[in-house]
């Protein structure tokens, strides 16, 4: 099947969880390939995977994989109730903690024959570094302790022989951890991965979209091997089967090694674009240029800067090839247009598998909201609002739970547009961060400057506020069901922090007037008015059957 923009070949692999609400179709590969199944023991029993990082951009794709591979799998998660919201929550296990507890990581170790180490800090702070050796040393001891039979690490691409940035030495080094570990470790140290929802792809994306001409650092020039996540995917699951007395690191990219410059303007081509005008000038540092790619794209600088870093160097792949282990998936590796083409179809189609939108921000809020009765003596500021609708409340939880993104909030697109260029440039997500799908939502899925924090489908979205303010704040919104309709609702919940925090609230209620009461009337009105046509629709249907039926009688 030529690639396009159609959701993926393949057959659709299913988990049975009715929160799901139409979770994406998987994309090859399945994990049930005949070469990537799971290989039973003497006993007929298969291997047990612990995943580190399940919830994140790669582990989210994976999981599934190996479900469908026959794999019995346990995740490490800080949050079961993200993992509770994911179609295959039902299939495995869950450990809730973070990895950076030791003893968190032994009790999750326990039993299990393969790890898969998934986790690194993009978003992170200073002491990511720190933070990511501690890991690395709590599963190589854990998997030392339980006799693990297999590591599996995925690392940064880089050469051999250049000063690496900061955060790409902190891979390598990881990986060094793990491959000194008396557990056989495989180490697979990926280019710039490209597929829909990843920080790499939109990064692309949205440059090639936003600039038709644009002066460059001169890095663009370096040659780079970028490599589609299905190949990915391919050689993480593959890795499983790997024989257990290896242990050692391989490269792996595409089948294309060019420029950055190409690559946009390959996406260009793709999207049908004009070529693109990029001058390689030699005066942005990787620091202005991640502020750069912050302000015009929707990824945050804080995740542009080691996508930026890992291109100051020509990364291709080195070495011996990751083939004397893993062969390459039937058919070749994807080359750099097709991985395009399928990224760009999934996009449209809205079936984004997992985002980088969803990755985990340092520093932000993570505490749920407290619980009502007189919010425990604490000055609470809320702004509640309710509107009566003749639409029943599925119409309505339709149209509140597709807030965000491309849809917008209903109301002073222009004032959310400022509240969000002034979060980016106070180093926030901003508001351009958007959300992954527009027909899904889910515990843990970022929309926006918020983060879905709670969802009673049907009936209640609480959203947590990720953006730069002085204190804590939720949006919550709602639907009754009455006699002859619905009622919605709507609360702002905000708790200040000091001085500052107190006067931002009154700062901001005359923006709160025109926003937040915007929003009630607009998604009344959105809900009443889809019903409408949703009913003549269904009237126009029942006459032309009458009609048909009376012309055959």
């Amino acid at each position: 099947m030529t690639p396009g923009a159609t959701h993926d070949e393949g057959r659709a692999v299913s988990f049975d969880d009715d929160a799901t609400e139409h979770a994406p179709e998987l994309s090859t590969p399945l994990g049930s390939e005949e070469d990537l199944r799971a290989v039973p023991d003497a006993s007929g029993e298969t291997p047990r995977v612990l995943v580190l990082g399940a919830t994140g951009y790669l582990g989210g794709r994976l999981v599934p994989r190996l479900l469908a591979g026959g794999y019995r799998v346990r995740v490490l998660s800080r949050s079961a109730a993200r993992v509770a919201e994911m179609p295959w929550s039902g299939a495995l296990d869950v450990v809730e903690g973070d990895a950076s507890d030791a003893g968190v990581v032994a009790e999750a170790m326990r039993g299990v024959d393969i790890v898969y180490h998934l986790v690194h800090s993009m978003y992170g702070g200073r002491d990511y570094d720190a933070v990511d050796r501690g890991i690395a040393r709590h599963v190589a001891d854990a998997a030392a302790a339980e006799g693990v039979r297999r590591i599996i690490y995925l690392g940064g691409l880089h050469p051999d022989d250049a000063k690496l940035s900061h955060h790409l030495e902190s891979r390598r080094e990881v990986g060094t951890i793990l491959l000194d570990s008396p557990t056989p470790t495989l180490v697979l140290n990926a280019g710039v991965v490209i597929g829909s929802g990843s920080a790499s792809f939109e990064m692309i994306r949205h440059l090639t979209e936003v600039l038709p001409y644009m002066p460059a650092p001169k890095w663009v020039r370096n040659r780079i091997q970028p490599i589609a996540v299905r190949d990915v995917l391919h050689y993480l699951l593959a890795a499983a089967r790997v024989p257990d007395d290896v242990n050692r690191e391989y490269d792996i990219g595409g089948p294309d090694v060019m420029t950055y410059a190409e690559m946009m303007n390959g996406y260009a081509a793709a999207a049908g674009l004009p070529k693109r005008g990029i001058t390689a000038i030699p005066v942005l540092s990787p620091s202005l240029a991640s502020h750069w790619v912050g302000l015009v794209t929707p990824v945050p600088h804080q995740i542009a800067r080691p996508l930026v870093e890992s291109l100051l160097h020509n990364c291709v792949v080195e070495g011996d090839p990751v083939s004397d282990v893993i062969p390459p998936p039937e058919g070749g590796l994807t080359s750099y247009d097709d991985s395009l083409r399928w990224a760009i179809g999934r996009v449209e189609i809205d079936q984004v598998e997992t985002s980088w939108v969803d990755a985990s921000v340092m520093g932000a809020p993570s505490e749920p909201m407290p619980s009502d009765p007189d919010w425990a003596g604490r000055t609470v500021f809320t702004d509640s609002r309710s509107k009566k609708s003749s639409a029943m409340p599925g119409a309505v939880w339709r149209v509140l739970s597709q807030v965000g993104g491309e849809t917008g909030w209903y109301s002073a697109s222009v004032l959310w547009a400022v509240r969000g260029f002034m979060d980016r440039l106070a180093g926030g997500v901003g508001l351009r961060r958007g959300r992954r799908t527009t027909r899904r939502i889910r515990v843990g899925d970022a929309v926006d400057v918020w983060r879905v924090e709670h969802v009673d489908r049907g009936r209640l979205l609480r959203l947590r506020a990720e953006m730069r303010v002085p204190g804590k704040a939720w949006l919550e919104l709602a639907v009754d069901p009455t006699e002859n309709g619905s009622v919605y609702r709507q609360r702002a919940v905000f708790f200040p922090r000091g001085l500052t925090g107190r006067l931002y609230w009154l700062a901001m209620l005359p923006f709160h007037g025109l926003v937040f009461s915007g929003m009630v009337n607009r998604i009344v009105a959105e809900a009443e008015g889809t019903a409408r046509s949703r009913k003549r629709r269904s009237s126009r249907a029942r006459r032309k059957a009458a009609r048909r039926e009376s012309a055959s009688a």
